[in-house]
């Protein structure tokens, strides 16, 4: 009987049926820690990148916020649990006030969601909103919540408001982004348009000026801020506001006026645990309650021009908020019911019941807005000073960007972007606003881009050859090397240059410094790469060649290895250059001999895309080091400073051919993404054009080749383009003048550019 749990009198022994309560109390205040958190990494990131709309980024609801606020709030729901002491009654109270703080900071979430996420979070939501009450009510009547119940009434009627604000958001969320769609679209056109007929600007200027056009549009109707600056948010925030004064009230008289209340004597079955969730909760409601809080102030402001207009305006219901309701209201049944009468009755009660949720709808967005006129009036004197404050630092920062940004800036862009703000029915003026609290948003990213420019990167751009920028791209890799198979797997940007910087890192007598300098510039040009090729790049069958660079570029850039072969041991064996380059293709070919010796599957045969990555890292070795020991006698590579710099120079032209792309590939990230991702694609474009600003006017120093920009992004391309052009200028020459003797290498290499004898 004693394993049951009975004693020796056949009563149930209940003794220890309370000692894992403490433990379950860390459980509570682990969770109320980690919703903590959430919301302060929610206010940090507002503040670090100047949202104080304060997006809903970590602390979004989901399920698992979902889960932690019910783990958190648990002290809410318990109904028997004796609570007699002065924190364990705190305690109750703060897991109320902390359910309100987490309602208000996820409420900007719901832009970011799906339709049918709405509903289902919504939902759950409401559940987790319904229990609490009630369960709180309980604890009010039975006696376990003994103090505080005006306090706790006042949470629970918060907690409802906060429901209904939510769920009024959400009602009206399906239409508000439909409507931006629609409107994003015909600003869209008007953007490329005038991109497009804008021809006096310098490339650069140009760039500006299309991502701050894009910008204000993603940013102004960016779901989570248009329901961060609707008025059921801004209620929300004061409610917030007003549940954490609630608690600093309670907490205030707890402890400043300990006459005023009674405590019981005894302890709770969570013994010291509620004061480590007192402690936590506290933290998190004042941490939590930065968002809601500035998002209410913030909605004030951007408000604060309406402040004079007219009753009828202020308290007019935009149709958006009710759209969604009148076209269920318009949609027939799908409910097949054969009686005629049964049909009109169910019918006549939809749409009452319609009805009456528009009517609710319509009480919800007024009382939002009375709690936003209240709001104004109690702070007119506050918001005039914050503006004017706001006034003069926007001013001066303004004035500090044209002197830092030089002529770049255009002093009238700031009015051209008022007509890419997107705004909603009764924001018309809070245009202004907007674009004054967003003038700079660009420029700070542009800021932030110039401080982080590649500057080994530039150095090794600023070696390209003068004549021809772009020549090493076809120098690399000769055609009067004969292929390995008949089958030329095709070349990404990254893996002819890992290979070029492999042959560098291997030459004996050459200074450490310049290795480093050469990798360095080599790693941060990379990146660049991969983000054209990821972005720009057609064909789809370039995952192995892309693969091959990587894992080569990874042995170069951390051990000094090309595969398994050390590069460094390799230059302090005492060899010349042309023996360095002999021996690497020695490597490759036997490597290449290997693959052919032991290859039985026909498709890889075929299909050189498909062959191993450390086969396509041979090939590429092979042939870039069988180029340059063609050209060894004619370049003078003997000296190994010389075909260093030689080498360096042929990264560099790829390089600059391959970050031609970087226009195109700003443009395509301002128009490319989601509907919620189009401001961090923006924001990216914005940081990368900062970062690549003074590579552009490099680019600026020398004219395009007159090459399809939609082929610019394969360096297979360039060379196609570039025989087509050098081929093309042989024949024109030797017409004009039949004297003339085709001597130079690269004509030689055209005519005869049909030699495809393999080895073996």
């Amino acid at each position: 009987m004693g394993k049951l749990g009975c004693s020796t009198d056949g009563n149930l022994d209940v003794s220890k049926f309370n000692e894992p309560m403490p433990w379950i109390g860390i459980y509570i205040a682990a969770a109320s820690l980690a919703c903590c958190i959430a919301m302060a990494a929610d206010a940090f990131h507002g503040f670090r990148y100047r949202k104080l709309w304060f997006p809903s980024k970590f602390f979004s609801l989901n399920a698992t916020t979902l889960t932690l606020i019910a783990v958190a709030t648990k002290l809410s729901v318990d109904l028997n649990t004796p609570m007699p002491r002065n924190q364990d009654q705190l305690a109750k109270l703060s897991s109320g006030v902390l359910f309100c703080t987490m309602m208000g900071n996820s409420m900007p979430s719901l832009g970011a969601m799906e339709n049918q996420e709405i509903l289902m979070n919504m939902m759950a939501l409401a559940i987790l909103v319904i229990t609490v009450i009630v369960n709180i009510g309980i604890q009010l009547g039975t006696g376990v919540i003994y103090v505080f119940w005006k306090e706790h009434a006042f949470i629970m009627f918060i907690m409802l408001i906060l429901l209904v604000d939510m769920s009024s958001s959400a009602l009206a969320i399906p239409t508000i982004k439909h409507y931006f769609e629609q409107k994003y679209n015909k600003k869209h056109k008007l953007a490329m348009k005038e991109c497009t007929e804008t021809t006096c600007e310098c490339q650069i200027q140009k760039l500006k000026n299309e991502v701050s056009r894009y910008w204000m549009m993603a940013h102004t109707s960016n779901p989570q801020f248009v329901v961060g600056r609707s008025v059921t948010c801004t209620a929300s925030g004061a409610f917030c506001l007003l549940s954490a004064l609630v608690l600093a009230e309670a907490m205030l008289r707890t402890y400043m006026m300990p006459w005023g209340f009674k405590f019981c004597d005894g302890e709770s079955d969570y013994k010291w645990s509620t004061t480590l969730i007192l402690m936590i909760q506290t933290i998190a409601v004042v941490l939590g309650t930065i968002a809601p809080a500035f998002r209410w102030f913030t909605s004030i402001t951007f408000r604060c021009p309406r402040k004079n207009s007219s009753i009828k305006d202020e308290f007019k219901v935009e149709r958006y908020w009710i759209q969604t309701l009148l076209e269920l209201k318009e949609c027939p049944l799908v409910l097949r019911i054969h009686s005629r009468n049964c049909r009109k009755l169910v019918h006549d009660a939809k749409n009452k019941f319609l009805d009456l949720c528009i009517a609710m709808q319509k009480c919800v967005v007024l009382g939002s807005k009375v709690v936003h006129c209240t709001s104004v009036c109690f702070g007119c004197w506050l918001l005039s000073s914050y503006c004017f404050l706001s006034k003069l630092l926007i001013r001066l920062k303004c004035n500090m960007l044209n002197d830092e940004l030089g002529s770049d800036s255009q002093p009238g862009l700031k009015i051209e972007l008022s007509r890419f703000v997107l705004h909603l029915e009764g924001e018309e003026d809070l245009v202004a606003v907007m674009m004054r609290k967003n003038c700079d948003a660009t420029d700070y990213w542009l800021r932030v881009g110039k401080k982080k420019q590649p500057k080994h990167l530039i150095r090794i751009l600023e070696k390209a050859s003068s004549a021809e920028k772009f020549k090493g791209v076809e120098e690399f890799d000769s055609e009067l090397v004969p292929s390995f198979d008949s089958d030329e797997p095709p070349n990404s940007w990254a893996l002819p240059v890992v290979t070029l910087a492999s042959i560098a890192v291997a030459l004996p007598n050459v200074n450490s410094q310049l290795i480093n300098q050469l990798i360095g510039g080599i790693d941060e040009g990379l990146a660049y790469a991969r983000l054209i090729e990821d972005n720009l790049e057609t064909r789809k069958d370039m995952n192995n060649v892309r693969k091959a660079a990587e894992i080569v570029w990874i042995g170069v850039d951390l051990y000094h290895k090309w595969l398994d072969v050390d590069l460094q041991e390799m230059s302090q064996q005492g060899k010349c250059p042309k023996e360095i380059l002999e021996q690497l293709v020695g490597i490759a070919k036997d490597m290449l001999l290997q693959f052919q010796n032991k290859q039985t599957n026909e498709c890889l045969k075929d299909n050189a895309t498909k062959w191993p990555v450390k086969v396509l890292a041979a090939n590429s070795m092979y042939r870039i080091s069988e180029t340059l020991l063609l050209d060894f006698g004619k370049r003078n590579y003997q000296v190994s400073e010389r075909m260093f710099e030689a080498l360096t120079i042929m990264i560099s032209d790829i390089f600059h051919a391959c970050l031609t792309n970087i226009p195109r590939l700003i443009s395509m990230k301002c128009v490319r993404g989601s509907f919620e991702r189009r401001m961090h694609s923006i924001r990216h474009a914005t940081f990368l054009l900062g970062k690549t600003e003074k590579i552009l006017r490099l680019q600026d120093q020398q004219p395009l080749l007159s090459l399809d920009p939609d082929k610019r992004a394969s360096i297979d391309e360039w060379r196609s383009f570039g025989k087509q052009q050098r081929l093309s200028f042989s024949m024109s020459s030797s017409s004009q003048s039949l004297e003339t003797p085709l001597s130079s290498p690269e004509v030689h290499l055209y005519i005869n550019g049909n030699m495809t004898s393999s080895w073996k």
